[in-house]
Parts: C-alpha cells; sequence; structure tokens
C-alpha cells in the first residue's frame, strides 16, 4: 500500500509578507485536497486543533506545545483575529497535528516533550502508531537546540525494529549537527535540502520533494514561510 505523506509548518496561518487576517483553513484545505494519507503540521494555533477534522475530512490528532496565554484558547482567537500578522502565537499558543486518512487505523499516540530547562520554547514529539504502518512522528525543534531536540525525537520515535515515518521542522539542515549521521547510520532514507523533513526507515520511500513556491500560492498570496514536504511510503 503507497501511502503519500506531506509535513508542513504552517507559521500560525499567516502568509507571506504576514497581513491582517490568516488563512489557516485555505491551508489545510490546500495540504489535503488530493487525500494524502498522512499529513503532519506544526505551528497550529491551539484553538484550530478542534477544527481539523472537518477542515480536512481526516482523523485529527493534536499535541499542545504552548498554552493559551489567555483563559481559553478561543479567547486567544479573538484577541489575534485584531492582527493575525502581528500577534501570531502571543495569545494563541501552538501545536502539532497528524492528519491521517479515514482508512488509516491509529493503534496507540503518545506525546512527549522535547525541551529541556532552558531551552526556551515549549516543544514536544507526538508519535502515533498506524496499523500496517508502524511509527509516525511529528515534532518541531527550537532554533539554537535544534541538534539536541531532533535527536531526542529520533531517539523516542525509533525504539525497535517497527517502522518509522518522522516528520517535521528540524530547523537544522542536512550537514548540521550530528542527528543526521545517526540517522544514516541507522538507514533511514535521504533528507529533504531544508529544515522541513520527512525521514523513513524500515519502508520503501520515494525521494522528498518539496513544493515549489507557485504550490502554496493561493490568490495571489504566498501562503507559510516553509514549504510542503512530501514522499510515498510503501
Amino acid at each position: 500500500m503507497a501511502v503519500l505523506v506531506r509535513t508542513w509548518n504552517v507559521f500560525h496561518g499567516n502568509a507571506v509578507p504576514p497581513e491582517r487576517r490568516a488563512f489557516l483553513e485555505e491551508m489545510v484545505h490546500l495540504v489535503t485536497a488530493d487525500r494524502p494519507g498522512i499529513v503532519c503540521l506544526q505551528e497550529v494555533p491551539a484553538w484550530a486543533l478542534k477544527r481539523l477534522a472537518g477542515w480536512s475530512g481526516m482523523t485529527a490528532i493534536g499535541a499542545l506545545a504552548a498554552r493559551p496565554r489567555l483563559l481559553s484558547a478561543e479567547l486567544g482567537r479573538l484577541v489575534t483575529e485584531l492582527h493575525h500578522g502581528l500577534l501570531r502565537s502571543a495569545f494563541t499558543g501552538q501545536a502539532n497535528a497528524i492528519l491521517l486518512a479515514p482508512d488509516l487505523r491509529v493503534l496507540a499516540r503518545a506525546e512527549h516533550r522535547l525541551d529541556r530547562p532552558g531551552e526556551g520554547e515549549r516543544r514536544v514529539c507526538e508519535i502515533v502508531r498506524v496499523e500496517g504502518l508502524g511509527r509516525v512522528a511529528n515534532f518541531h525543534a527550537t532554533g539554537e537546540h535544534a541538534d539536541e531536540q531532533f535527536l531526542r525525537a529520533v531517539e523516542l520515535a525509533d525504539t525497535d525494529a517497527e517502522p518509522v515515518i518522522l516528520c517535521g521542522d528540524a530547523n537544522a539542515v542536512p550537514g548540521e549537527g550530528r542527528t543526521y549521521d545517526v540517522l544514516r547510520e541507522r538507514g533511514y532514507s535521504d533528507p529533504a535540502p531544508g529544515i522541513d523533513q520527512i525521514l523513513v526507515r524500515g519502508l520503501p520511500a520515494s525521494p522528498p520533494f518539496v513544493w515549489p513556491e507557485e504550490r502554496r500560492r493561493v490568490g495571489g498570496r504566498l501562503l507559510s514561510d516553509h514549504a510542503p514536504v512530501e514522499l510515498r511510503v510503501g
């Protein structure tokens, strides 16, 4: 069974350059329109977690990283509506999310902290075991601690012989740090050229493909400051 896998840091729903309003729903429609099997998202506003399933038609599994600073995620959303481009995640908090096609069966899920004291933003790695595929892990590393947090995500996901699909914003390009060397030694697939990655062990995988800018341009706007990355497994 061939499965299309994508990852995208959605930049809190902002366009480039950021505008007063956000375009998160448009982003989710865009990245799921051709019915991929798995989509991993980073920098999702906390309020959007309950909306992802409806927007995508997929099973949505979220992991909260930074909690909203106000009384609720919804209140954070209302305040941020004043100007998304300026406020971004200041009040909304942020999360990761894994979207799965309805025919994929979830066997188990877990989430783990990636950050350590003194490493700034709260970061998580969420892991979902999918029947017939293995573990799907979704993470977001902090820039100045990227190599350490990236390696922690690998160690959390890669605990036995079960296949692994590791997705996320590594905040480190191939050649930086030691994590890419560890991945190569463990037989993972070749990385994409940037910081956004899908790395696979234990399953056949096509080379990663980075979307060109025109593919994430909607209504003349460039959506997110990251490009989606995709490949096929199986």
